[in-house]
């Protein structure tokens, strides 16, 4: 054998031999993948934390257009703000909030569908009015998403069409009515009753015509507008002609202001006083002190006293922010963005039902008594307050005198809700 034949081969760097027979080429080519495979192995767990470190997604479907457009607003000022108190993360992990419109139930439902499939959230909160939130619960039911309505007040959303993925903050109508009346029967028992044609307009004027009735009171006349009326002049004639004791009011946002303005207008406020179970601040901010009047029911006053520490808190923080002090919406969206964030923070996962068992026993701070979703309809429960226009308005933004609060005893606020069999809700057990 020659020299060349049996002697070592000279390394060129990619042909040479190794021991064992093993060229340069094969090593190489073998520690590369070894060293991929440790790569891997090593890097595993920072892999795995790196998808723990994924922000959470919460869906906020909320009026960015219309007549609830300014209620909308101040829903979603609360929500960012409960958002930021709490660092915009939780359980160690960002939150990034997805914001869609309500501009009907339609889209709604639609926009809250894509939350769903495509921004992949973890819980929704929604629905600027009631409309809107029936048709996300249905979307919530079927997907089995976590969702908060924190203005609706038809019954039916807690009630008759209850599902297991639905929760709602604001009182419901029958609560709302039951606190008012008593005012309004001190005033006479002949009521003219003018309501908005969607679901929150045509329940209050179910539930009050029927505690008239119980009363043995009278209806002197009933009428139905469509949403964004602009127009109440025929209404207030009807209204001038029938002279009731008192005008029940059933009107969403920007149509309560509308018809307040217009009241005034054609010299009717001091004549015959108007209530509505429901009044958001904005509803009257937006019309002129000299227009403003009536009795009304409200889930918070920012300068009501006894506001736990975390209220006074959230006032100070917003009014540095906005130029305002909060109005009762932005309370709302405040208030619901707290419990849902306790709720993913003690849920047991990020699964929609982990999220909702722990919401039934999420209990947030509220004064006297915790406030909570109650387990078998996912009604918040907590006191409710009725609220009278001052006769002089001095204050730029405080123009309500409190009139009564509901129940009187703490120890009543569940029964302020009704019983099971008055509520009407069936929940169907939830899917694991």
């Amino acid at each position: 054998m020659s020299q060349n034949q049996g002697g070592d081969k000279k390394d060129n760097g990619n042909t040479g031999t190794m021991g064992g027979g093993m060229t340069r080429r094969d090593w190489l080519t073998t520690a590369g993948k070894t060293l991929a495979s440790g790569a891997a192995v090593m890097s595993a767990p920072a892999f795995v934390r790196a998808q723990g470190d994924q922000p959470l997604k919460v869906g906020l479907v909320i009026a960015k257009q219309g007549v609830w457009t300014e209620q909308g607003e101040m829903i979603a000022n609360g929500v960012k703000l409960a958002l930021a108190e709490a660092g915009n993360q939780v359980r160690g992990r960002r939150i990034d909030l997805v914001w869609y419109d309500e501009p009907n139930p339609q889209s709604a439902q639609q926009n809250m569908q894509k939350l769903v499939d495509e921004d992949k959230v973890v819980a929704v909160i929604g629905g600027t009015n009631s409309g809107t939130s029936l048709a996300m619960a249905s979307v919530a039911n079927r997907t089995k998403m976590p969702y908060i309505s924190p203005n609706a007040a038809a019954r039916e959303l807690t009630g008759s069409s209850c599902n297991p993925y639905t929760f709602r903050t604001l009182a419901p109508t029958p609560v709302t009515c039951r606190a008012l009346a008593p005012s309004l029967l001190s005033k006479g028992k002949r009521w003219h009753f003018l309501v908005a044609n969607y679901a929150y307009g045509q329940d209050i004027q179910r539930a009050m015509s029927d505690l008239l009735k119980q009363a043995g009171g009278t209806m002197t006349g009933a009428d139905v507008t469509p949403l964004n009326t602009t127009d109440f002049s025929s209404f207030i004639l009807k209204i001038r002609q029938s002279k009731p004791d008192v005008v029940v009011l059933g009107l969403p946002g920007g149509d309560l202001s509308t018809f307040l303005k217009q009241y005034a207008e054609m010299g009717m406020k001091g004549t015959i006083p108007v209530a509505c179970p429901i009044i958001g601040d904005s509803d009257l901010w937006s019309i002129s002190p000299e227009a403003a009047t009536g009795y009304y029911g409200k889930p918070w006053h920012y300068s009501s006293p006894g506001h736990t520490p975390a209220e006074v808190a959230f006032i100070k923080s917003y009014t540095a922010k906005y130029g305002k002090p909060p109005a009762d919406k932005a309370w709302l969206g405040w208030f619901s963005t707290r419990g849902l964030l306790e709720g993913i923070r003690q849920a047991k996962s990020t699964g929609g039902a982990d999220i909702a068992s722990s919401l039934e026993t999420v209990r947030l701070d509220d004064g006297a008594v915790p406030a909570y979703f109650r387990a078998w309809d996912h009604q918040m429960v907590r006191s409710w307050t009725v609220f009278k226009v001052k006769d002089r308005i001095t204050d730029k933004w405080d123009w309500l005198d409190k009139v009564s609060l509901l129940p009187q005893n703490p120890a009543d606020v569940d029964a302020l809700y009704g019983t099971r069999q008055e509520v009407g809700c069936t929940m169907a057990a939830r899917a694991a």
